[in-house]
């Protein structure tokens, strides 16, 4: 998988039972484009997939991506959370949706969309938009209910088998029941030396069968088994069970599918976990609640910690959770995060609503994404900015519902504005246009009171257009932050609209006005709150027009002069656009040795803090500094790494009139010395994922991964050809690709036209031909 670990979840506990429902997944995908796993609440629909996604990887070319949209409450940022899975850097401005139809346009990928039950209507949409316009994606979706797409195959995940009442158990029931399986691996993590005894295997046998299979009441129910033994289990069960049906059928609430029956099991074992927790394990989980995704220790001592919890009390609070598996921590030794199951996570919030908390909750998330991004950005122009990027990522859940709740609540659009206005670097360093353009845009729509935030969120959503190449709607946006920014006598943010300005000047084609704005631009010492990255921005841009102009000198001595306050600071963002500037005047005076040096270290820093078009443009100077110093091949390969950057963001390579002479000059000079070579190796950039192209600059790799003979097949077709040199027949091919006999048969088809053959056999000598060139 190419983004396997995207929005998935670490398992910290072994997968028991359903090889069966693991195969049917795979053969299902295997030969439907939309499969959709349904089932009640609790029976293990999100853990099947996870379970099955490895074992799909191999079958798609461009990998598959897992979107986990349970922390996902707004209809309208399905979208959006597809295109951060797929790490999707997009700056055409198209919709979200025609963005994401481009980009997967002929990738062969699995899209697995998790928990989509609140979200039906939107995720149905845009499935059946996916599916339409594309021609080999495939969804893997799970949810309560099936989406209402035509085309699906659906699959209900059914609880886990328990023996029948009265029934004989087998010698070895753990084999043949994979409940009774589950609880005893989840007791055996709680009470060491635990297993399944003739003395304890009836009672729970009869225990599985009380909690009617289901996989997430069997996990909370085995943590009991701290204290209690299998029959007091088996006989407290009981009681609570007996209570919640005597209630459920007072109220007349029956089902003759059994589905609410199961639903009540599942709400006994859950009422019992909450009755045996503490009273600060109870607020924690009511409080937590109302956490999007997952969330860290800090931001639960910030949202959960108040009267009547301390933060000693707290960190207490989410042990003991994690404990009774009602809490789930994630990331690693360094990073602990924590999440809850959906169904864990809706009781909370139920919790919460009685108690008339909810709103004072969400407050509280508000207030802490706001002094999380605002200290993010104080601390960007520093050495942290990978480590900032790294969590902004992981917060991107909580920070959607901080606007979702801001743009939905009475009062709250002010805290909006200030919020999306503070996140400018981290969407414009990591190319999050897509995101930053949603937000700000709706923000500023509902909000048009003349503060200093719609100032600020203003420019910003500026910077976002002209790093779309819109300046034609970016200008008149930053004028008028500029202008509300004088009325309401904020110096800073007066200050920071020089950045685009110049920039609306410069993509525009006219660098004597861009120079103008700049040269005034620093001709003014930095205002008190003014972004020391912004200051630098000015920096680079100057020079940047210096240099297109000929003035290389003092483009040069303009980024030396900035870099020794980047170097001072240790930053890297800015640091990395200075010395692309600085590599590309020392190239264009003819030092390539210099050039060299600087277009790798940007490289580096670009590298670190995920710049990913500063990449591509770095990529295309240094292949220019090999060009000219006559190694053609890694020219050329550099060139294809830096043309996929562009094909895969939708960029118009017309959009940068400053740096075209840079690419097409190298191309020139790459065909000249290579010939009817060139073409090899550009398409073996062209295979290069951004990380590997950097790694093949930098030297840090001989050659891609994949070296590629001169065909005209894509990755897929060529991994079949290789196994028709093995002499698989067709049938076999989809076997072993896990894909279906029909779409093996298609693959084998256009080998055979692409290249010109009558037969299988002329297909296995050409691939068998490759290979050898190969090794």
């Amino acid at each position: 998988m190419t983004r396997q670990n995207i929005g998935q979840p670490v398992r910290t506990s072994s997968f028991v039972g359903r090889r069966q429902e693991t195969a049917e997944v795979r053969r299902l995908v295997a030969n439907h484009r939309l499969v959709s796993l349904t089932g009640t609440g609790g029976v293990g629909k999100t853990r099947l997939v996870l379970h099955a996604v490895p074992r799909l990887a191999r079958s798609f070319a461009d990998g598959v991506h897992i979107v986990q949209l349970a922390g996902v409450r707004d209809a309208s940022l399905v979208p959006l959370a597809l295109i951060e899975a797929l790490d999707i850097r997009d700056v055409s401005g198209r919709s979200p949706v025609r963005v994401l139809v481009d980009h997967l346009q002929d990738r062969e990928s699995l899209l697995v969309l998790d928990n989509c039950e609140h979200l039906a209507d939107a995720c149905a949409r845009l499935v059946e938009t996916l599916l339409a316009e594309t021609a080999a994606v495939r969804v893997l979706a799970t949810s309560r209910h099936p989406l209402d797409v035509s085309a699906q195959h659906v699959l209900e995940v059914q609880p886990l088998a328990t023996p029948t009442p009265g029934e004989p158990l087998p010698p070895k029931p753990a084999l043949e029941y994979p409940a009774l399986a589950l609880f005893a691996d989840r007791a055996a993590a709680v009470l060491p030396g635990f297993s399944l005894t003739e003395a304890n295997q009836d009672a729970v046998a009869a225990l599985c069968r009380r909690l009617d299979g289901l996989p997430l009441a069997i996990e909370l129910a085995a943590v009991r088994m701290r204290a209690l033994g299998v029959q007091q289990l088996l006989e407290r069960l009981d009681r609570r069970y007996r209570l919640l049906a005597d209630s459920a059928d007072s109220e007349g609430s029956a089902d003759s599918e059994g589905i609410l029956p199961r639903h009540r099991t599942l709400r006994a074992a859950v009422d019992w976990s909450h009755d045996l927790c503490t009273r600060e394990e109870r607020a924690v989980w009511a409080r937590a609640s109302v956490f999007a995704g997952s969330f860290d220790l800090g931001a639960a001592e910030e949202v959960c910690a108040g009267p009547g919890l301390d933060r000693d009390e707290l960190v207490d609070a989410v042990a003991g959770l994690v404990d009774k598996s009602l809490l789930v921590r994630d990331g690693d030794a360094v990073h602990a995060r924590y999440r809850m199951l959906e169904s864990i996570r809706q009781y909370g919030l139920d919790r919460l609503r009685e108690d008339g908390a909810e709103s004072a909750a969400r407050r509280r998330v508000r207030d802490w994404c706001l002094d999380f991004v605002e200290e993010c950005e104080r601390r960007w122009f520093g050495p942290d900015q990978p480590e900032l990027v790294r969590r902004l990522h992981a917060e991107s859940d909580l920070i959607r519902s901080a606007f979702e709740f801001c743009l939905n609540t009475p009062g709250e659009l002010r805290a909006g504005l200030k919020l999306a206005g503070h996140l400018w670097f981290f969407w414009f360093a990591t190319g999050a246009l897509v995101e930053g353009r949603y937000w700000l845009e709706r923000l500023l729509a509902a909000a048009p009171e003349p503060t200093v935030a719609r100032a600020r969120a203003l420019w910003a959503l500026a910077l976002m257009l002209l790093s779309q190449g819109n300046a034609v709607r970016a200008a008149p946006l930053v004028e008028e932050a500029r202008e509300l920014a004088l009325r309401l006598g904020d110096e800073a943010e007066v200050a920071h609209t020089f950045f685009g300005r110049g920039g609306a000047c410069l993509i525009s084609g006219d660098y004597e006005r861009a120079k103008a704005v700049y040269e005034e631009a620093l001709s003014r010492p930095p205002r008190a709150g003014e972004s020391m990255s912004l200051v630098g921005f000015k920096y680079v841009e100057l020079a940047h027009v210096l240099a297109i102009q000929g003035e290389y000198d003092r483009a040069m001595a303009l980024c030396e002069e900035f870099r020794q306050i980047c170097l001072a600071h240790g930053e890297q963002w800015i640091h990395s656009y200075l010395l692309r500037i600085l590599a590309f005047a020392e190239w264009a005076k003819g030092d390539q040795v210099s050039a060299r040096v600087h277009a790798r270290e940007c490289l580096r820093l670009k590298r670190a803090v995920g710049d990913v078009f500063g990449t591509g443009m770095t990529l295309e100077l240094l292949a220019a500094v090999h060009a000219r110093d006559g190694e053609g091949r890694p020219a050329a390969v550099l060139l294809g790494a830096a043309k996929r950057i562009w094909q895969d963001a939708h960029v118009a390579l017309d959009r940068t009139p400053s740096h075209g002479p840079v690419r097409t000059g190298a191309e020139d000079v790459a065909r000249a010395l290579l010939g009817d070579g060139f073409e090899s190796a550009h398409r073996e950039g062209l295979e290069l994922a951004s990380d590997h192209a950097v790694a093949y600059a930098l030297g840090e790799r001989e050659s891609t991964a994949r070296p590629v003979f001169d065909s005209p097949l894509t990755r897929r077709e060529t991994e079949v050809a290789e196994l028709i040199a093995e002499g698989l027949t067709n049938q076999q091919i989809a076997d072993r690709l896990v894909v279906a006999l029909r779409t093996a048969e298609g693959h084998v088809e256009r080998i055979l036209s692409k290249l010109g053959f009558t037969s299988r056999s002329q297909a296995a000598v050409w691939a068998e031909a490759r290979r050898t060139t190969r090794t």
